[in-house]
């Protein structure tokens, strides 16, 4: 790279002007705007969560970067768009960075290097996982008590799970095939929970699991930490939960029903349930042909599977999907124990509230790359995707903060594109340390904005 020349010109015959590019010395950088996480972070203090689960068995004498150093390097980053650890060879010397990670900017003392922080990230334990999954749910859930003190208790508490999988593509420890998503991967299990008639939900828990990982697996562990720590912050509120068809699971129902947690999960089809809806399915198809439109019937009943120890109540649509000519059976089945003020089309518009989980997914596999577990090591990986909770978690905070309503609803990539992506210069002086942006930045009064919901104060 040092034997590349520093400066380009364009010739005229691209522009109406020779154009020449060379590399500053000034202290510059592309993510000015990131400053806005620091705050954020000052104000519910993730990172500083996060590194005191740690201990440190380094030698003393030896240690240039602290563990907190480290933690918030590794998140701060990420929320930043840089998700790998090679990313800090690139990163170490920023002076955004090194100023949020509370070294001076221009004079402080390198970031962590490659090795550093993989070496770091290598030497989490088990317990140490655990610890830190729970202290990171812990903060989401004491953060959203916090918002709402002095306003209404929420009465109803939404927890949604769903998994995703991750491919793989290296020698990563309990990576296996899984037909299902026809590749190599690991199958991470995100936990959000949502508030009222609040659209937003909150990610609580992310999971790493084996790729060849039943429904299962960890779930009841997970819902059994989750639940009495909602319980012990929210103790008026009403639980329910949602997810996929994969967790209509008997051991799962009767967890549920003994904790009183309300309930709607799907159910595939089978010859039982076709028995029930076909007469409504019947009435459907007749209306469809008579009508040339899509025509949905809602009804309900009760089934008991042989595995299940009493009958449970099943709402169901009987619905034919019209498309030009294409005439489409599309019956579907929902298990609940939701109380009977709800319909069976209410079953069904509660469980729709459902489907919003693959957007917060996306946004986790997209924007804060939950899937860049690329250690050889399970637990490391598993680190990994703490890394992007904690990222998400302080993203979200700031969301929350935005006046905007557009941005306000935005992805965590379009949020980290028009708040952290400004270029900056930075100056020190013996009382201050100065941030230059450029006038001509689309979104000042939006970043202003947000600036003092944090703390800044008009200078």
């Amino acid at each position: 790279m040092t034997n590349i020349p520093q400066q380009t010109v364009f010739s005229q015959d691209i522009f109406s002007k020779p154009v020449s590019v060379s590399f500053s010395k000034d202290h510059l950088s592309s993510d000015g705007g990131s400053i806005l996480l620091k705050a954020v972070d000052q104000k519910l203090s993730i990172t500083r969560t996060v590194a005191e689960t740690f201990v440190d068995r380094r030698q003393p004498e030896k240690v240039h970067h602290e563990i907190l150093d480290l933690t918030r390097q590794r998140i701060f980053s990420l929320a930043s768009g840089y998700p790998d650890c090679n990313d800090a060879e690139r990163l170490k010397q920023d002076p955004v960075l090194k100023f949020m990670c509370d070294r001076d900017p221009i004079t402080g003392e390198d970031l962590g290097s490659q090795p550093t922080l993989s070496r770091f990230e290598n030497s989490a334990t088990r317990f140490q996982l655990l610890d830190l999954s729970t202290r990171l749910t812990k903060k989401v859930l004491r953060h959203q008590q916090k918002r709402r003190r002095g306003k209404r208790r929420p009465k109803r508490i939404f927890i949604d799970l769903d998994p995703t999988h991750d491919p793989t593509h290296g020698q990563q420890q309990r990576t296996f095939f899984n037909d299902y998503y026809d590749t190599w991967c690991y199958l991470p299990l995100i936990v959000t929970i949502s508030f009222d008639k609040e659209g937003r939900k909150y990610p609580a828990v992310a999971v790493l699991r084996p790729g060849n990982a039943g429904a299962m697996v960890g779930t009841l562990s997970i819902l059994k930490r989750l639940v009495p720590l909602i319980r012990g912050l929210f103790p008026s509120a009403q639980l329910y939960f949602r997810a996929d068809g994969a967790y209509c699971n008997p051991k799962l129902l009767d967890w549920l029903e003994e904790e009183s947690i309300y309930y709607t999960i799907p159910m595939g089809s089978n010859a039982v349930l076709k028995r029930i809806s076909d007469p409504w399915m019947d009435l459907v198809r007749q209306a469809t042909h008579i009508h040339g439109k899509s025509v949905t019937i809602h009804q309900e009943d009760y089934y008991q599977a042989g595995t299940w120890s009493h009958p449970r109540r099943l709402a169901y649509k009987a619905e034919v999907l019209v498309k030009g000519s294409d005439h489409r059976d599309n019956a579907r089945y929902t298990i609940t124990n939701l109380p009977n003020n709800f319909s069976a089309a209410g079953v069904f518009r509660f469980y729709y509230g459902h489907c919003d989980m693959e957007n917060t997914i996306k946004e986790f596999k997209h924007d804060l790359d939950i899937g860049r577990t690329s250690c050889t090591s399970f637990l490391a990986n598993q680190l990994r995707v703490l890394w992007s909770l904690a990222a998400y978690i302080l993203m979200q905070a700031l969301q929350e903060r935005i006046i905007d309503k557009n941005l306000s609803r935005a992805t965590m990539g379009t949020l980290r594109e028009r708040l952290f992506k400004i270029a900056v210069r930075v100056k020190v002086s013996t009382r201050q340390v100065t941030f230059l942006f450029t006038t001509h930045y689309p979104w000042q009064g939006t970043w202003l904005a947000c600036a003092r919901s944090v703390g800044a104060v008009p200078g």
